[in-house]
């Protein structure tokens, strides 16, 4: 299985402290956002390689973070340099299955989040599925979800619709980004595209995704911190205190 880490964003909204860094690689704790992230998937030992997939600007500071990992990571550039030239999430992870031929069952992850629960149990999750699988957690306030996809799921954890960012939340289940594809539906990110789903948030093929393929969605057993801007990063610097 590949894990593709989304690091071709520019948090804009972390400047002065990513103007010219990326924010994946900042520090929480003892550690980086992707020394977590990485660390704690490596211990299910289904990865064999990590792929990340940044922008031009930042990709010599990922080339050189992975040499400091003791597991098989490649940097893909997308070739983008300014937040308004981005590609999108979902096209590219369409550019790194491109680019190195990707034909296997994928974890596609944000690199910019951290968790207090392992991402162990939901690879075994989707493992058991057999079925491309997202996660959901439980979201009261109705202004976040504006901001989220959101999620419809019947009794047995099936996704039977999501939207990105609705104007009127449908339920109350929010999808954080973190995705399991299997090997058939990594083959579909093209054919998503050419239909028409949206292609900046991740969550835009999963929208897809689940009209034409089966998808579950597990519940998140723990907590996710999102960093986006200035005040959240200083709070999980006050907060987080590792994988349980």
């Amino acid at each position: 299985m590949k894990c593709l880490i989304l690091a071709a964003g520019y948090a804009t909204r972390l400047y002065p402290l990513t103007k010219n860094f990326p924010k994946p690689l900042l520090k929480v704790g003892d550690k980086n956002i992707l020394d977590w992230l990485t660390d704690d998937i490596n211990t299910s030992g289904d990865v064999d390689e990590y792929i990340v997939i940044s922008n031009h600007k930042y990709a010599h500071f990922f080339e050189e973070w992975a040499k400091t990992k003791p597991y098989k990571i490649s940097v893909l550039d997308d070739g983008t340099s300014t937040n308004e030239t981005r590609l999108g999430a979902v096209k590219d992870v369409q550019f790194a299955v491109d680019a190195l031929k990707l034909d296997s069952d994928m974890l596609v992850i944000a690199g910019d989040n951290v968790l207090d629960f392992s991402l162990t149990k939901f690879i075994k999750y989707a493992k058991e599925k057999k079925t491309s699988c997202i996660m959901r957690y439980y979201e009261p306030n109705d202004e976040k979800l504006k901001k989220c996809g959101v999620i419809k799921i019947d009794e047995n954890d099936l996704v039977y619709d999501m939207k990105e960012k609705p104007a009127k939340p449908e339920s109350h289940w929010c999808t954080p980004p973190f995705y399991y594809y299997t090997k058939e539906d990594s083959r579909r990110i093209d054919s998503g595209i050419k239909a028409g789903c949206g292609t900046d948030a991740p969550g835009s093929y999963i929208a897809w995704l689940c009209t034409v393929a089966k998808v579950h969605a597990m519940e998140m057993p723990g907590k996710r911190y999102d960093i986006g801007n200035l005040e959240s990063y200083e709070r999980v610097q006050k907060e987080y205190k590792g994988i349980k």
